[in-house]
């Protein structure tokens, strides 16, 4: 049995794992929980998914730019077609499933897989460093300090830092030019614009923002007497750490488990447990249904257009 098989193994053992403690967790506190989730009205309900609706969107624009960047744009329907089927790739065990994915249905379109595959770890590097940069100042909730601490000219100095890293284009490059040769793969075949970055950066902070916010809605209305800066910093910024840490988890596909828990533990102080995960299980749920509603769409049409399956284009 080869070495990947095995971490697949893993990977589908500890999801499993992961599964039955949630479903362990929810089971001995659904007396507690259940009443929180009656409270939640239609209204934050509907406002929380138009949010989590925008985040998709936003993503694929960013990573739309980095593929024109690196010399292949892209029509709208093709890129979402082949964006949104990949991006359902991160539910499953095993590495980088969603860019194999977008390689197979874009080389049908005549890209190139060599940058498709750059452009999906591009996408995947930043989407993380983003996520790292705006959930920063939860760091403190992360680690049961007060609020306050948050504005703490350290994170600021830190979240400064961060940002260099990821807007100066020769010293990113350089880092992505080195993490693609330790992954045994080909330098980027020409480096990328600070243009580009800084759009992508710009677009996936507001995917990471939009995300945020879907769950400040959803707490926000089971805890209106929370003060308004505090509920938004562990929602948003909470949100955004609780998810670029799963993102890391590589043994847990989509960081299930561990961006929730994560965030529970952040919205917990403020709001109640409870109440931390109704806001937690709704907005899983309201991602998966995104994610499938949008990949729906985009199969249809790749299907209708020959991107996948038997065919000619």
């Amino acid at each position: 049995m080869t070495r990947q098989r095995l971490l697949d193994g893993a990977r589908i053992v500890v999801g499993l794992l992961v599964l039955v403690a949630i479903f362990v967790a929810l089971q001995g506190n659904w007396d507690k929980v259940a009443p929180e989730l009656a409270r939640l009205s239609w209204i934050s309900l509907g406002g929380a998914f138009l949010l989590a609706l925008v985040a998709p969107w936003l993503t694929l624009v960013g990573w739309r730019v980095l593929l024109a960047d690196l010399g292949t744009p892209l029509p709208l329907p093709s890129s979402a077609s082949v964006f949104f089927v990949g991006q359902l790739g991160k539910y499953l065990p095993g590495s980088l499933w969603s860019i194999a994915v977008q390689a197979d249905m874009g080389g049908r379109l005549g890209v190139p897989r060599r940058t498709l595959g750059v452009a999906g770890l591009l996408n995947i590097a930043l989407a993380a460093l983003t996520g790292t940069l705006v959930g920063l100042p939860a760091v403190p909730l992360l680690l049961r300090r007060a609020p306050e601490d948050a504005v703490s000219p350290w994170w600021v100095v830190l979240a400064i830092l961060l940002a260099v890293v990821v807007l100066w284009p020769r010293l990113l490059n350089a880092l992505l030019d080195r993490g693609l040769r330790l992954l045994g793969r080909q330098p980027l075949p020409q480096p990328l614009s600070a243009r580009a970055l800084a759009t992508t950066v710009v677009f996936f902070v507001g995917a990471w923002v939009a995300m945020g916010a879907a769950a400040w809605v959803l707490a926000a209305g089971l805890a209106p007497d929370v003060e308004g800066r505090t509920l938004f910093l562990a929602a948003v910024c909470g949100f955004c750490l609780a998810a670029a840490i799963g993102m890391f988890s590589v043994l847990v596909p989509a960081g299930f488990g561990v961006r929730d828990g994560l965030l529970v533990l952040m919205l917990a102080p403020f709001t109640s447990t409870a109440a931390a995960t109704a806001v937690v299980v709704v907005h899983r749920f309201l991602s998966v249904v995104i994610d499938l509603l949008v990949a729906g769409g985009a199969y249809l049409w790749a299907r209708r257009h020959h991107l996948i399956g038997s065919g000619e284009q």
